[in-house]
């Protein structure tokens, strides 16, 4: 890991070829969201009051055996974040539209890059925005499932929705993979921001980088910084915008 400063680092973006950004959670913390379900805090406090481990509830196997207070958790829990972009993930569509980002990957569920005007954004969580009815395929947004008194209903079939996004338990689509590993294959520079660089995260994304300009910008400090090239450590907020 070298020294790095915002210059330094600005150079090396607005010179790429091919950027690639990794929007990680402490983006999405940055605009008011809650730490993730399996944050041991939060994880008490969810079990204490739905008397279900996070891990028991954000499933697969609950959505089907228990769709009622599936729906019950997940309205509250993770439908009730009204987020919007804040000034970093505005800095990365600016980034796009200039020509210089050519990607974000991100396993954020709130859309936050789109919104903010990034076109080609993988997401490998998928997006609460998303859902669909698995028999007829008709899709429904996340404020009809919000405003649904409980299940919410396939107006056609009458079944229960399926949200957009991947439960715990569930793999990242084959397909999407694929394409993330052809992004990062391809950037010269890699962008991660506000991710731990742990061993999961370097397994499944850094494996493919075959380059040496990592770039975390970051606001906590981690023990996996060390495997980046360049860290700089601050908001979010503040430091993605200054790429500009």
């Amino acid at each position: 890991m070298a020294e790095a400063n915002m210059s330094m680092v600005r150079r090396m973006v607005q010179d790429s070829r091919y950027l690639v950004a990794i929007a990680g959670s402490g983006m999405q913390r940055e605009c008011g969201g809650h730490q993730s379900l399996r944050d041991q805090e939060r994880a008490y406090n969810i079990e204490a009051e739905y008397g279900y481990s996070p891990e028991e509830m954000f499933s697969s196997a609950f959505y089907n055996t228990r769709t009622e207070p599936f729906y019950n958790f997940y309205k509250k829990e993770i439908l009730s974040q009204d987020l919007k972009p804040g000034p970093a993930y505005k800095a990365l569509a600016k980034l796009e539209r200039k020509g210089i980002l050519k990607a974000v990957i991100t396993r954020e569920i709130y859309g936050l890059n789109r919104e903010a005007g990034c076109k080609n954004v993988l997401e490998l969580h998928g997006n609460i925005g998303n859902n669909h009815c698995p028999r007829c395929g008709r899709t429904y947004s996340k404020q009809y499932l919000k405003d649904a008194k409980k299940v919410p209903l396939c107006e056609d079939c009458m079944l229960p929705i399926r949200p957009g996004i991947r439960l715990f338990g569930e793999m990242v689509d084959n397909s999407q993979m694929t394409r993330m590993a052809n992004e990062i294959s391809r950037a010269d520079v890699l962008l991660v921001l506000g991710a731990r660089l742990d061993p999961e995260f370097c397994e499944h994304n850094l494996s493919y980088y075959k380059g040496d300009k990592v770039i975390l910008l970051t606001n906590r400090e981690n023990h996996g910084d060390v495997k980046a090239d360049y860290v700089i450590h601050g908001k979010l907020n503040e430091l993605v915008p200054q790429l500009l």
